[in-house]
């Protein structure tokens, strides 16, 4: 089992650079040439998503992506690090202010109605995501979110 960890900072530049990776440590694990402007595609969304989450709440951590070839498929891991709804929020910045996703509707730290925004644009990332990719879950605990996931691998034909 084969295993790329690549972490960047927030910032939407980044996310360019994750879908190059994603799309040629795909294409090494065997995946389907037709498939890989899907990963590219999937890898964009999850990637920007996680960066907006991180950017609307002030976390100055890294993403995370995680890229694994297992026998039969290969998986992406995009993994933030805001705290699900319900959770326990962790204090951020020098201050101590925290936030979560859902914390008070219609009322973000930017002013009423930017995390009504956010939580759209959440949505419609996810939506997004589904759509590209038939293996896909969505985790969000405590210490943030993970979505998952995963495409066949192409079988090896072997020759005579």
């Amino acid at each position: 089992m084969a295993t790329v960890e690549l972490r960047f900072s927030a910032q939407p530049e980044h996310v360019r650079t994750a879908r190059l990776v994603a799309a040629a440590v795909a294409r090494r694990a065997g995946v389907d040439e037709a498939v890989l402007d899907e990963v590219r595609l999937a890898v964009g969304e999850a990637c920007s998503r996680a960066v907006g989450l991180h950017r609307s709440h002030g976390i100055t951590a890294p993403v995370s992506v995680v890229l694994t070839e297992e026998e039969k498929s290969f998986s992406i891991e995009v993994g933030d690090e805001v705290p699900g709804p319900g959770a326990e929020p962790a204090p951020a910045g020098p201050a101590g202010a925290s936030a979560t996703r859902g914390a008070t509707p219609g009322v973000g730290l930017d002013g009423p109605d930017s995390e009504a925004d956010a939580d759209g644009e959440d949505e419609m990332g996810l939506a997004v995501i589904s759509g590209l990719v038939d293996d896909v879950e969505v985790r969000s605990g405590a210490n943030g979110g993970v979505i998952r996931m995963s495409w066949p691998k192409t079988p090896v034909t072997v020759l005579p």
